[in-house]
């Protein structure tokens, strides 16, 4: 089986690049559990314009752009985190922004993926802050109990950064997906299949 949890070490580092290219490649069904903002494209539709698979429809749908949390308060939503659980079967989970966005005003998203007990793939920039970034997510994660089954870097290659991170929080590098331009389903599963191995995915 094919399931695992998406997750970054911050908002705007390419996570649902990285998902539409691994749930392609796996030909597995992708789902985002809330969706903030709905004015401008969204990160299901990315998947949906990006890769071939089905999208499970997200259980939140809300308006306004911003923590899940704030979100559905200006929304006037109740997210019940105890019906939050992924559809069964082959999964690709997104979740939103880093690992440690509130949910509500007690959850945060790495309390569900402890709950949900799914592998997760940390998403990091290779930009400066990277390796701090990259280790605090990794400790809050671990210390939650999460199962973590590597890491995805993402944007140009800076190899002691992602060596160092390996090295110190002893998560495995899957690779890295460089910044592709132009950006399509073509391009996207060439960029895959070139730095990632399909082998690690199973």
């Amino acid at each position: 089986m094919t399931r695992f949890v998406v997750t970054g070490t911050d908002t705007g580092i390419g996570k649902t690049i990285f998902s539409a290219a691994l749930a392609q490649a796996a030909s597995t069904p992708y789902w985002k559990p809330i969706q903030s903002g709905l004015e401008d494209e969204t990160d299901s539709e990315v998947v949906a314009r990006l890769a071939s698979v089905p999208i499970r429809p997200e259980a939140y749908r809300l308006v306004t752009p911003a923590s899940p949390h704030l979100a559905a308060e200006i929304d006037d939503v109740n997210i019940d985190v105890e019906t939050l659980v992924p559809p069964p079967g082959d999964l690709i989970v997104e979740g939103a922004g880093g690992a440690l966005v509130p949910v509500t005003r007690t959850t945060l998203y790495a309390d569900l993926f402890a709950k949900w007990q799914v592998p997760v793939i940390v998403c990091a920039r290779t930009a400066l802050g990277t390796i701090n970034h990259s280790l605090l997510t990794i400790e809050a994660l671990k210390a939650r109990g999460v199962p973590i089954h590597g890491l995805a870097f993402l944007g140009d290659a800076v190899e002691d950064s992602e060596a160092i991170i390996a090295d110190i929080s002893g998560v495995r590098r899957l690779g890295r997906l460089p910044v592709i331009d132009p950006l399509t389903p073509e391009t996207l599963a060439a960029a895959f299949n070139a730095n990632f191995a399909r082998a690690d995915f199973l």
